[in-house]
């Protein structure tokens, strides 16, 4: 009370150098925290805009510490007004972005934390400085899409610690000499060393287990700078610049013409996006990313689909009649016109950015509803595909929202052939020359379904979904894809691609298998059509997005079920029968690979019984989260599941700890037990004997906490066990027991066991028994 009435009465210069922070060195490090996490938005966002706050915040808090013991009064007026000025920008900024606003958030905390570099005496300033570097991380974490993250956080990291340290010193007020922080500094080195690899793991580990829970609940969705297009824009053109147009390569505004010299095709842009694709061309594409996708659930990337078969390749037929889509000019968000399905759909939103230069072709998932887009207008054809007037730049961004059926396999079989006419007649259409043979050879395929025995089931195929399956499965088994890929050769001008498949080459091409499918389909009266796109890609758990290059683009055989709509099935060997889609789950994606690689190493009967275990902790945790979902009764139960869980494992884990005491006891001689005995049965009457007490000097202190038997039994014990563990002196056990008994049933414990293998509970944690 003295010093806070001292100090009531201090001059006030005196009391800004008590409360001034003078460590030079937490003063440097906080600095170098900001500066980490100026680079990460930068990094994270692919700009350079904020570069400059780096040097102009070194400047500030130079200044700062220079000027630490001043009032600064003129300085903070101007801190104040720049800060108004930049909160003024910002706002001015928000309310003109129609897209993600988290970096220009980012640029206004730079700009504050500038302006805040200026006045920075006291220690609670540095932390105004640590919380504004810590969000500064958040907002690049969340904006990053490269593991170029990882080593920022890393170091982040690194600073953070000695960070916390310091400050913890001086809250204390402990204050290291000049002299000593070279004596010292080794073994801090050593010891923050040790710390930050605790750290580390533990948040790997934490990483690992994390689930990973869909996204994106707001409508502020992620879009890149709006483009504005000079030209007319009809929606027909398809520019791929893989094509040759007009004789020169990488062509600007054509349709997409399919002419290669030599039949090959391009190494770096999938043939299969354009208006007409050509399956007679050789070529292998070199590897490239071409996007990255953050998505509630993985599936099929579609591009474009095509109803028309031309012996050697396919076309959109209907390519002229397309309809254009126009926003509004304050905000990005394009409607889009969606069927109408029977079925059950998810919302499942995706936002897609752009890496490598594509095709003015849109990937979206299947049924897109919404998409935020940074053109004016877009375009829809007939067969679902959607196009842009621009080709897709590097780093474009936008964001789709799709209506993704559910796959039921049970009301898809019930689906009928009950066919719209718009549907038979763009779908069935196959050429007259193959039409019989290939209907022949596909119901031939379908009698010998049981003799065949690729299907597990013994029932004949009377659904159009079975036959689907059975026949993709059947090319799966049946035929075969070269190995060289300029190995088949080059269709003949009166050949037809899908019969020498079946009957010639015995195989083909991955699209081929395809076009041979959705032809065999269509033989039989299934309607069927041609889907480009790009698989899921390679998900990147640590950074929450898909990674699709330019070689998982490929087509699949689209098949329209009445009521239900298009469903794409996958005839090309070593993919999935069924492309993924929303059943599939990333929430434990790092856990999930980690559990593959601790499978491979195990036994299969093992592994099974884990897998086991794991589909019905999932299915649990599953059942559970769905009760949530109920309403207030769903909840109600949920709390209640919940607190009778709770109590089961607080009661198991008591008798847990319980075992293991009496283990560890049963293991020790007969004195050392009862002692160790004598102690927990203390520590449960409040008893605790301090670590730095000795046996005597604990029995000495019994006296004044128990009545004189209880304290001389605790002595008589005490002193045996001394005698007996330094003193080599056989003790009186048998004596020793009986008097214990007697004193634990006098304390209330009259169920003592006479076994005297018996141990009691173990002590609370921390009570200092040794």
């Amino acid at each position: 009370m003295r010093s806070l009435v001292n100090r009531k009465f201090l001059p006030r210069a005196t009391v800004n150098a008590i409360e001034a922070e003078d460590s030079i060195l937490l003063r440097v490090l906080v600095q170098a925290l900001v500066i980490v996490g100026i680079i990460a938005v930068d990094i994270a966002g692919g700009t350079q805009s904020s570069f400059w706050a780096i040097p102009l915040s070194t400047i500030a808090a130079t200044w700062s510490w220079y000027r630490r013991r001043s009032r600064n009064i003129a300085l903070k007026f101007c801190i104040a007004i720049g800060m108004l000025v930049a909160m003024a920008a910002f706002f001015g900024r928000l309310l003109g972005q129609l897209n993600d606003t988290r970096l220009v958030l980012a640029e206004f905390l730079i700009q504050i934390q500038v302006f805040h570099s200026f006045d920075v005496p006291r220690r609670k300033d540095l932390g105004y400085s640590i919380v504004i570097g810590l969000i500064l991380l958040g907002v690049a974490g969340t904006v990053s899409q490269t593991l170029a993250f990882a080593p920022i956080l890393v170091l982040f990291l690194a600073i953070a610690l000695p960070i916390l340290v310091l400050d913890y010193r001086s809250r204390l007020g402990i204050k290291t000499a000049p002299q000593k922080i070279k004596l010292n500094l080794l073994p801090n080195i050593k010891s923050g060393s040790k710390l930050f690899l605790i750290v580390a793991s533990l948040g790997l580990l934490i990483f690992a287990f994390l689930p990973r829970f869909p996204g994106y609940q707001l409508r502020t969705l992620p879009v890149s700078q709006s483009i504005d297009f000079q030209g007319q824009f009809d929606g027909r053109n398809i520019v791929n610049p893989g094509y040759v147009n007009e004789g020169k390569e990488g062509g600007g505004t054509g349709t997409g013409g399919t002419q290669r010299v030599g039949g090959k095709a391009d190494s770096t842009f999938y043939y299969g996006f354009s208006s007409t694709i050509d399956q007679n061309l050789r070529g292998e594409l070199k590897p490239k990313i071409v996007m990255r996708v953050r998505s509630q659930a993985e599936g099929f990337w579609r591009v474009l689909a095509f109803d028309k078969y031309t012996g050697k390749g396919w076309e959109i037929s209907r390519n002229e009649q397309v309809q254009k889509i126009v926003r509004s000019s304050w905000s990005y968000r394009l409607p889009l016109p969606l069927p109408r399905i029977l079925g059950k759909t998810k919302e499942v939103v995706q936002t897609y950015t752009v890496v490598s230069q594509l095709p003015n072709l849109i990937p979206a998932l299947a049924y897109p509803q919404q998409i935020y887009f940074p053109t004016r207008e877009i375009a829809v054809d007939l067969e679902g595909g959607l196009r842009s007037p621009v080709g897709l730049g590097e780093d474009m961004s936008y964001t789709v929202i799709s209506q993704v059926p559910y796959r039921n396999r049970a009301a898809l079989q019930l689906a009928g052939v009950d066919y719209p006419q718009n549907i038979q007649e763009h779908y069935l259409q196959i050429p007259a020359n193959i039409k019989t043979k290939v209907r022949d050879r596909t119901e031939e395929i379908l009698a010998n379904y049981n003799q065949e025995r690729v299907g597990k089931s013994t029932k004949p195929l009377t659904s159009a979904y079975e036959k689907t399956l059975y026949l993709a499965q059947y090319l799966k088994q049946r035929y075969t894809i070269p190995n060289n890929p300029l190995g088949l050769p080059l269709l003949a001008k009166n050949e037809d691609l899908v019969e020498a498949f079946l009957f010639k080459n015995q195989g083909g091409y991955p699209d081929q298998f395809s076009t041979t499918l959705t032809m065999m389909l269509r033989s039989i009266g299934i309607p069927a059509r041609l889907v480009a796109g790009f698989s899921p890609g390679q998900f990147n758990p640590f950074t929450g997005l898909y990674v699709v290059r330019n070689t998982d683009a490929y087509a699949m055989s689209e098949v329209y079920f009445p009521g239900y709509g298009w469903f794409t099935f996958d005839p090309i060997p070593n993919h999935p029968l069924i492309p993924p889609s929303i059943e599939e789950s990333q929430t434990f994606s790092v856990l999930r690979k980690f559990w593959r690689w601790i499978a491979g190493w195990l036994p299969s009967p093992l592994t099974g019984l884990l897998n086991n275990v794991f589909l019905w902790l999932g299915n649990a945790i599953a059942w559970f989260l769905g009760l949530l979902a109920q309403g207030w009764l769903g909840t109600l139960t949920a709390l209640i599941v919940a607190t009778g869980l709770g109590l089961f494992g607080w009661l198991s884990f008591g008798q847990w700890r319980n075992w293991l005491h009496r283990r560890k006891l049963a293991k020790l001689p007969p004195m050392e037990r009862l002692y160790q005995q004598m102690l927990a049965g203390m520590t449960q009457k409040g008893s605790f004997k301090h670590p730095s007490q000795t046996p005597l000097e604990y029995a000495q202190g019994a006296y004044q906490r128990h009545t004189f038997t209880t304290a001389e039994v605790i002595e008589e014990i005490c002193q045996a066990y001394v005698g007996w563990r330094y003193g080599s002196q056989e003790p009186n056990l048998d004596y020793l027991l009986q008097r214990w008994r007697r004193v634990w049933a006098t304390e209330g414990r009259a169920n003592f066991s006479k076994n005297k293998h018996y141990e009691h509970p173990a002590p609370r944690s921390g009570s200092g028994v040794s």
